[in-house]
């Protein structure tokens, strides 16, 4: 079978595998602590606004630390650099665990829980910072560049198939085993992460031109808003995501509209990842890059329609198809998306552009549950949603009539490639 066709292509590469298998582990843990750690705190404070700032205290040291951990990425080597951050990150479940003990023992009052749980979690905003800029710009070493869409695809697959697991776990061992065991099971989670990232083989990087931090990063803006379709593909996300997610609210569905508990929890949170694996396992075989971008569009409009159906929704059925298929929508976007940031930045560039995107794209998952956690204080849960809808769909009108030149762009052939044999 010739690699055009063959699905797990990427996945015959050993490095590539480690790394998806890392990826896994890794959303796998992440999950399972945003779980207890929302829930529980929920559960406290019976308050909105405090599941947004867990949002804004991430995107803050992470916003701030994209840019120089796109530098250090593009600088130094990527592998010690995701070793580094995984070392540090690995015992703070524990502190999580130490402050949540504390409180029970009426040691520690419900206000100095929340800014412990906010100060953890401004140290792992600052960790990804230098990690994810690291990880996302490592990949398109480890497969050739043809099979790029195929790789995007399993990093997918393995990011959501951690996404659905995560969720969960964590609402079982909330329910069953307590905060102890899962806090612990993080830990280890992180620790074979760590393991895990230490197999790569040794590796060299192209380094960057310029011994100036301030000259690098102007270089990494300069390539994304030169380059359209990079540009677009970063603005999209951003702006849809920030407005039109629902994530930091379903604590507040489960607890108080559907009434469905911890476990329940762990099913909404876990069914845009199902959505999405589904979709993704269908994408290693037909790949959404031909007419990538009219597809994009439609696959970020249909985020915001089933939104809204979520927003309406009051039995948890419904809302767990709805939530299932802004999975599979986002899914589609997702692996156009990455697969545009992986052809079109020049070798040496890839981390200053990842890092730009994190910091775009992946704080606006926390902006939004910050936006979305002040939404519901002063408009309700319900209304929030339906907010967040309807201005992803208004994003999509303005992106297809600002951008009906990309359509033609094909994305599965390098600019690079193209200028070398011309």
């Amino acid at each position: 079978m010739s690699q055009s066709t063959d699905a797990f292509a990427a996945l015959r590469y050993r490095d590539f595998s480690i790394v998806t298998l890392n990826q896994f582990c890794l959303t796998l843990a992440i999950l399972i602590q945003e779980i207890i750690v929302s829930y529980s705190l929920y559960q406290i404070t019976h308050d909105p606004l405090t599941l947004g700032l867990i949002g804004l205290a991430e995107a803050i040291p992470f916003i701030s630390l994209s840019l120089w951990g796109g530098y250090f990425a593009d600088r130094f080597n990527k592998q010690r650099i995701m070793q580094l951050c995984l070392f540090f990150a690995a015992p703070l479940p524990c502190v999580f665990w130490v402050l949540f003990h504390y409180h029970g023992l009426s040691l520690l009052s419900t206000q100095g829980l929340a800014w412990g749980v906010y100060a953890v979690i401004f140290c792992l905003g600052l960790v990804r910072g230098f990690y994810n800029p690291s990880a996302t710009s490592l990949k398109p070493f480890l497969i050739p560049a043809h099979l790029y869409a195929n790789g995007a695809t399993w990093t997918t697959i393995g990011w959501q198939s951690g996404v659905i697991l995560g969720p969960m776990l964590g609402g079982f061992m909330l329910a069953y085993l307590g905060r102890e065991t899962s806090f612990l099971s993080v830990t280890i989670l992180l620790t074979i992460c760590f393991v895990l990232v230490s197999f790569l083989s040794k590796r060299t990087f192209p380094s960057i031109r310029h011994d100036s931090i301030l000259a690098s990063l102007k270089e990494g803006f300069q390539f994304i808003f030169k380059t359209k379709i990079v540009l677009w593909a970063i603005s999209l996300d951003l702006v849809s995501v920030l407005f039109g997610g629902v994530i930091a609210l379903l604590p507040i569905f489960a607890h108080d509209i559907l009434k469905i508990g911890a476990e329940g929890l762990g099913f909404l949170r876990a069914a845009p990842s199902i959505g999405a694996l589904i979709t993704m396992i269908a994408l290693t075989r037909f790949p959404p890059t031909q007419h990538a971008w009219r597809n994009m569009l439609i696959a970020v409009a249909g985020f915001g329609v089933f939104t809204l159906l979520f927003a309406f929704s009051t039995t948890m059925w419904l809302s767990l198809f709805a939530l299932a298929m802004t999975g599979a929508c986002d899914s589609i976007s997702v692996v156009i998306r990455q697969t545009i940031l992986q052809i079109f930045p020049p070798e040496n560039m890839r981390g200053r552009v990842a890092a730009v995107n994190g910091m775009f794209v992946s704080s606006s998952n926390e902006l939004g549950a910050f936006e979305s956690g002040l939404a519901a204080k002063y408009m309700g849960a319900v209304y929030a949603s339906v907010f967040g809808g309807l201005m992803t769909m208004f994003v999509v009108m303005v992106s297809w009539s600002k951008t009906r030149d990309l359509f033609p762009v094909d994305i599965t052939r390098s600019p690079y490639e193209t200028k070398d044999k011309s």
